[in-house]
């Protein structure tokens, strides 16, 4: 009965200490192995493709790529080194030691805070691109980008140091037994929190794009109405086809916007539900693999939406990106 018991430990040694491993079907058990590595492969190959496409293409470095080209470099980390952690979770136990899980944690919520705040900044260059077009190239520059993507980044690790501080000085804290990495935030913490990393950035989101559609389709009855009553000069049509690039434009960021907060929203359920945040419960698991799942659908927007990025793919799946000059073709 003793080998029975200690069988059912994460760690035999230690038979008064350790947790128990959680009672699963073998079969299920290797399912879910299997899709989330598959998950994890996929977000792996496709955010990298996306990296290498605006990085080497001459032509894709604009500022709104370079947004996504940060938003693809979170979807990369949370592929490469979030997702093979939970997969290994989801044997119930821990087993990597208490360092790691402090690191684990908080890496997982700066590459969390990273991807909302560039959603925002995504969300604030499609405004000012639709909005107010004539001056978008004088506001929206490459070095201003740059330095709000260095922020995006950078306040997002100073915050989440703070967020996370107790955990960070004592990560064993909130462990009931070994083989444990449980992470607790505080009612007012989680309060904060949920206010600055979910409701506010949700908030100008919505707004903005709310803003962004309802002016874009002003913008395209007015075109109509245009080209109707008069024959097209070339400046008129060279002036349409640049509004419809950008619409274009906001139409496939405005997919990845409303993807990003129906797979974003459960990840807040328990604050919401006024449970406190555990990596124990289950509809937090369940909301942070949502919220994974969604680093693997953004590419396969961009797949959809954006012909230059297939072609890209293309080329770089044939390896025509290591010919002489492959960085000044035209994919568009």
């Amino acid at each position: 009965m003793e080998s029975l018991s200690e069988d059912g430990l994460c760690f035999p040694q230690l038979i008064n200490t350790s947790c128990r491993k959680p009672l699963q079907a073998p079969s299920t058990n290797i399912l879910l192995y299997v899709v989330l590595s598959c998950i994890c492969l996929l977000t792996v190959t496709f955010n990298l493709l996306v990296i290498i496409s605006i990085s080497h293409f001459r032509q894709l470095h604009t500022t709104t790529n370079m947004f996504l080209l940060s938003l693809a470099v979170s979807d990369l980390l949370i592929g490469l080194l979030l997702m093979p952690i939970r997969i290994l979770l989801t044997g119930g136990c821990w087993v990597l030691g208490s360092i790691i899980c402090a690191t684990f944690n908080y890496t997982s919520f700066i590459l969390t805070s990273a991807s909302v705040g560039t959603m925002v900044l995504i969300s604030v260059d499609r405004y000012i691109a639709i909005c107010d077009p004539l001056c978008y190239h004088t506001k929206v520059t490459q070095k201003r980008v740059q330095i709000c993507i260095c922020l995006c980044w950078g306040c997002s690790v100073f915050y989440n140091s703070v967020l996370l501080s107790n955990h960070l000085n004592d990560p064993d804290s909130y462990n009931s037994c070994y083989g444990e990495c449980v992470l607790l935030i505080d009612l007012l913490k989680g309060t904060f929190d949920v206010i600055l990393t979910f409701i506010a950035p949700i908030s100008v989101i919505i707004v903005l794009y709310m803003r962004v559609f309802i002016v874009a389709l002003s913008q395209a009855r007015a075109m109509r109405s245009h080209i109707a009553a008069t024959s097209a000069a070339i400046k008129d049509s060279v002036c349409i086809t640049a509004k419809k690039s950008e619409r274009k434009a906001a139409k496939a960021l405005g997919v990845v916007i409303v993807v990003f907060i129906f797979t974003f929203c459960p990840y807040f359920y328990p604050s919401f539900a006024g449970q406190e945040m555990g990596n124990s419960e289950f509809t937090l698991k369940f909301g942070i693999w949502l919220f994974y799942f969604n680093s693997c659908i953004n590419p396969l927007i961009y797949a959809f939406f954006y012909p230059w990025f297939r072609k890209s793919v293309k080329f770089i799946i044939t390896l025509k990106i290591f010919q002489l000059d492959s960085g000044d073709m035209n994919i568009l």
